[in-house]
Order: C-alpha cells, then sequence, then structure tokens
C-alpha cells in the first residue's frame, strides 16, 4: 500500500535578481501542486536583490495569500547553504523541495519526486541530469563540459553512489534536511556535492528521478571562473575529509 502524500510541502527558492523568473516559477509550483492535491508553501530567500525581486515577492504574497508565499529577505548574499538554513526556521512541510528560481527546474518533476520516495520510502529524492531520459537544453559545449567533467571527477573521487551530484534540484525529508545542514560546510556549488556525500556517510537513502534541466530564460548565470576554481577546492578537501 503507497505510504499518503506529505501533508504539506516546502519549496524553498533562494533568489538572486530573479523579478522575471519568480511569477513564472511560483504561478508554474502552484498549478503543479494544486493539480496534484499537495498542500503548499514556497519560501522565497531573497539575498537583497537590486532588481526589485522582493517587491516582486510581496505582490506574489498579496496574490497567493500568506500562507502560501513567505518572502524571507536577508540583507545581501551570504550563500546557498545558509539560505536553505534560513529558510528552514519557517519551513512547515514534512518534506523539503529545494530548487532554482531560474526556470532550469520544471515543477512538473516534483510528483515524481514524491512517487519516487513513496516506492522505496527515501529519505532524499534527487533529480538527474545523467541518467534515464534526463538530460540539459540550451547550454552551449564548454557549460556541458564544465558540469560532465565536475560529474565525473566527482564520481571517481568520491564514489557517492548518485549520479548527478552538482545538481540543485532535490526532496529531503525535513528532518534528514536539518541533519545534513548540521554536517556541511560548503559553500556555492560545491553545498550540493557535500549534501549527498554526507548523506551517505549518515547512511540515508537516496532516490533518483531523471529530470530535464533547461538553461535560464531570462538574467544571466552565476557561475563563473571563481566558482569553478572553488568547486575544484571543494571536491578536493571533500576527497581528503571523508
Amino acid at each position: 500500500m503507497a505510504a499518503p502524500l506529505p501533508q504539506r510541502l516546502s519549496v524553498l527558492l533562494p533568489t538572486y535578481n530573479e523579478r522575471d523568473n519568480l511569477p513564472i516559477v511560483v504561478w508554474l509550483l502552484a498549478r503543479t501542486f494544486r493539480h496534484s492535491g499537495i498542500d503548499f508553501e514556497i519560501i522565497i530567500i531573497d539575498d537583497g536583490s537590486p532588481d526589485g525581486t522582493q517587491e516582486v515577492a510581496k505582490e506574489l504574497e498579496k496574490i497567493y495569500g500568506s500562507d502560501k508565499i513567505l518572502l524571507r529577505p536577508r540583507p545581501r548574499k551570504l550563500g546557498l547553504g545558509t539560505a536553505y538554513i534560513h529558510g528552514m526556521k519557517h519551513a512547515t512541510g514534512d518534506f523539503i523541495v529545494i530548487m532554482d528560481a531560474d526556470l532550469s527546474h520544471h515543477p512538473k518533476f516534483i510528483p515524481e519526486f514524491l512517487r519516487k520516495q513513496q516506492e522505496g520510502n527515501y529519505d532524499i529524492v534527487s533529480g538527474t541530469r545523467y541518467r534515464g531520459d534526463g538530460g540539459v537544453y540550451g547550454w552551449d559545449l564548454k557549460r556541458k563540459l564544465i558540469s560532465r567533467g565536475a560529474n565525473f571527477l566527482t564520481q571517481v573521487l568520491l564514489r557517492p553512489g548518485a549520479s548527478d551530484l552538482t545538481g540543485s534540484f532535490r526532496l529531503y525529508r525535513k528532518e534528514v534536511l536539518q541533519k545534513l545542514m548540521e554536517k556541511c560546510v560548503s559553500k556555492g556549488y560545491v553545498f550540493q556535492m557535500e549534501m549527498i556525500v554526507r548523506a551517505r556517510q549518515l547512511g540515508f537513502t537516496i532516490g533518483e528521478v531523471p529530470i530535464s534541466f533547461v538553461d535560464r530564460v531570462y538574467g544571466e548565470s552565476k557561475l563563473g571562473g571563481n566558482e569553478i576554481v572553488s568547486f575544484l577546492k571543494g571536491l578536493l578537501t571533500l576527497f581528503a575529509t571523508t
């Protein structure tokens, strides 16, 4: 017998300069959850965006209701990991979805995450671009090579037992995410990778769902040379300490 759907699902949406994307992703999330009969809340953690993202979020609160959209801003960019910790303080769901706000992650996959979770009673369900019919769309060759190379290096050095370590579209049991946050020390893009590595160390179970990743429609990618260097440093640190 299948386990019941979670009573309430919390989505953590860290944002920085996403005023154009935010209304669309919120609309897609709300539509997906209502069609699936899932009670939800979307927690927007904005890091002091200068483009007016917070004003857009406030309008969305009025449209959807403050029980569905919760703006929990911070004064400046403080890192992805701390954004999730900040968002979790306000989350009331028994499961938490983390995803990007730039439309690269389509909410239509979230019901599949939930079905997968029920199938294996998993602690974490991770979206994967590198298994089944998953894929990446809209990236140039250089970006694809960076992503594939990062994932390959991670697989060789850490043997994590999951196919997509650098992705950031996942479903967590709330208490599992809290425990992982206590253990993780990485910042930026390494953070997602460390979450999976620590989950394996702590004996948490991980399921995977193939997803289509689409490059952002509006705004600029935040991946640059500094992020690549810090990723490599973080990977070597994890290799040395796990």
